[in-house]
């Protein structure tokens, strides 16, 4: 393309002129957001799933002292199926 056919092509629809806008006029209501009860209560579930620690120390502390003694035993078919339970085959 030439460019002096695109200098006549841009003048004819005017691509470089700008318009300015107008000013936006305000509304009387402002802005709302409104929590669902649900989303209340889902909150609340969550502050306090928070607080819970994220390992039980007495069940770790058990689990060491019956390694530490050589009495902890584990299937390991049961490992397994407890690692793919989360897939789907």
């Amino acid at each position: 393309m030439r460019i002096d056919a695109f200098n006549r092509v841009s003048q004819m629809y005017q691509a470089t002129s700008t318009k300015k806008t107008t000013g936006i006029s305000k509304t009387g209501k402002p802005d709302n957001v409104e929590i669902s009860q649900f989303g209340r209560d889902l909150q609340v579930a969550r502050a306090a799933v928070a607080k819970v620690p994220d390992i039980r120390e007495e069940k770790v502390a058990d689990i060491k002292a019956r390694m530490d003694a050589g009495s902890y035993r584990f299937s390991m078919d049961d490992l397994a199926e407890k690692l793919t339970d989360g897939y789907i085959f």
